[in-house]
């Protein structure tokens, strides 16, 4: 009988498909209509498949003849001109075909609604992982020294291409129910060393909005009840590193979102695992087989609804272990931090300024959080004066649990 979390493995993909980007970063696509057409999202619509000087439309099964390096094709109908006919309107476009995804994006959301989680693996293109792992200081970049001075969004082009990868966007939307969806802290990375068994550990818990897990041993945290079939948050995790049990992956409670409510305390909760010294009292948090570990090659990209029951993973490697982290949710939900001063750093940066047209739209989407009103749209943010005058009346307030 295992002794340990139940680990599941996800393989390296043999083959994925293909995206097709013009400058400005919008996919080529072909509607139900049969008409080719440019969108700024990513469904099955946008979804090729290469074939050495050819690329053919999954769903259509409409075929393009390539010309070209993959870094600028021209591409036209089987018989026709290179560019004849490739772009909407008939136009001669360049385009770029770029890395896609292992599965479609429709097989990703059936298993991700009936399972509460999905992993697209290896969806990144190897150059953006690696561009990860050298700003992180991990795997090939191991004996560099990680620079915290700046925000990671600031320090490569990958940080943004990666919160703006389509399809993970697309699953989100798709399953949140709601096209406006918000990032509820800037992108951040999340460095595993090694654990030399005494350090305090994170406990289970569920993520923002939820926080179920962080009060005391009640069932619910910020989130007082259940929420059913409305979705308030998706965690995304990016596998910067390979994830190993090994090496500290996430561990999960897979499909415990369906409880919608916190986790047991005899698993060991955050908040029993936030207080100073409880590891080296109790020992670990649960980490039986009851619990679950997904193994995926870096480059992955877990999503997981937020009320799933999970926990940091404890590295047992000299290696150091690196993911990026997103809490994403509705733009109804209140962010967990601000974030307008990170995207207001962020704009016109060097990296900003590598990323498409369309990923930039998209990173104001996701940083950027907004009341609607008669008057229009209206940012909000943080005032940092007013905030320093409550701060004492917050502190000194007493909170009522019914």
């Amino acid at each position: 009988m295992s002794t340990h979390e139940t680990v599941h493995k996800v393989p390296t993909p043999a083959h994925h498909y293909t995206l097709i980007r013009d400058p400005a970063g919008a996919y080529l696509g072909v509607d139900d209509d049969g008409a080719r057409k440019l969108y700024d999202y990513v469904d099955d619509h946008a979804i090729w498949d290469r074939d050495r000087d050819s690329v053919r439309h999954v769903v259509s099964g409409q075929t393009l003849t390539v010309t070209g390096d993959a870094a600028s094709v021209t591409l036209g109908c089987t018989g026709e001109s290179p560019g004849d006919d490739a772009g909407t309107e008939g136009n001669a476009v360049s385009f770029e075909l770029v890395h896609g995804p292992e599965k479609m994006p429709s097989d990703y959301l059936g298993f991700f609604r009936e399972n509460g989680w999905v992993c697209l693996t290896s969806v990144l293109a190897p150059e953006t992982v690696e561009e990860l792992e050298r700003i992180s200081c991990t795997d090939r970049y191991e004996d560099r020294k990680y620079d915290g001075s700046k925000h990671p969004l600031n320090q490569s082009w990958a940080v943004g291409r990666t919160a703006a990868e389509p399809v993970s966007l697309w699953l989100m939307r798709m399953y949140m129910g709601t096209s406006e969806v918000r990032l509820g802290h800037p992108p951040s990375l999340a460095i595993l060393g090694q654990d030399d068994g005494k350090r305090d550990v994170q406990g289970w818990h569920s993520d923002f909005p939820y926080l179920w897990g962080f009060a005391g041993n009640k069932p619910y945290g910020r989130v007082p009840t259940s929420s059913g079939n409305t979705v308030l948050g998706i965690q995304r995790n990016v596998c910067i590193s390979p994830f190993t049990r090994e090496g500290g992956a996430t561990a999960f409670k897979l499909g415990s979102h369906v409880h919608d409510q916190g986790p047991p305390a005899e698993w060991g909760t955050g908040f029993q695992y936030g207080q100073p010294g409880h590891r080296a009292k109790h020992g670990l948090p649960y980490n039986g087989p009851d619990a679950d570990i997904l193994e995926a090659p870096g480059g992955s990209i877990i999503l997981y609804d937020s009320r799933t029951w999970h926990r940091a993973g404890v590295n047992q490697t000299k290696k150091r272990r690196s993911a990026m982290l997103q809490a994403m949710v509705p733009g109804y939900v209140m962010p967990f931090f601000d974030t307008s001063g990170t995207w207001k750093g962020y704009v016109g940066s060097d990296a900003y300024n590598a990323l498409t047209d369309l990923e930039r739209q998209e990173m104001e989407r996701l940083m950027v959080h907004y009341i609607n009103g008669p008057g229009g749209a209206h940012a909000i943010t943080v005032d940092e004066d007013l905030s320093e005058a409550i701060r004492p009346q917050v502190a000194q307030r007493r909170y009522y649990d019914s």
